[in-house]
């Protein structure tokens, strides 16, 4: 089986799914109340995005192991917080439990990669600078 080439964080898996989270969670937001436009629709929405920001951050930083691993800790961090936004959601009956816990099981996917990346940084650092 060959790896596939990854050239930009847009052909990371774990990006790719975590964009579909973020859409997903976009549309599922929009039947929220106006009320929670600046509270609970703002921060979910904010979260689920920016495990995708961080994601491209963190591909960007690849030449320096601690800059790369601090962005994947933000990314995760964010994800984390989508869940409990997504908890929120569920208990106001914003989202059905289905809707939610099929966003949750994502989540785990997506903190799964992050946490294997993390854990394993020398298979997506690029090679040192010193080696010229």
């Amino acid at each position: 089986m060959s790896r596939k080439l990854i050239k930009t964080h847009h052909n990371l898996e774990v990006y790719q799914l975590a964009f579909g989270a973020a859409m997903q969670i976009f549309v599922e937001s929009k039947q929220f109340p106006v009320e929670e436009r600046y509270s609970l629709t703002d921060q979910i929405r904010r979260s689920s995005r920016s495990v995708c920001a961080n994601l491209a951050e963190a591909w960007r930083k690849r030449r320096y192991e601690a800059a790369f691993i601090a962005k994947l800790s933000d990314s995760e961090a964010e994800a984390a917080e989508t869940q409990t936004w997504l908890e929120f959601a569920v208990k106001c009956n914003y989202l059905t439990p289905e809707t939610a816990r099929a966003l949750y099981r994502t989540y785990n996917q997506i903190l799964g990669a992050l946490v294997n990346m993390i854990n394993n940084p020398s298979n997506w650092l690029l090679p040192s600078s010193k080696q010229r």
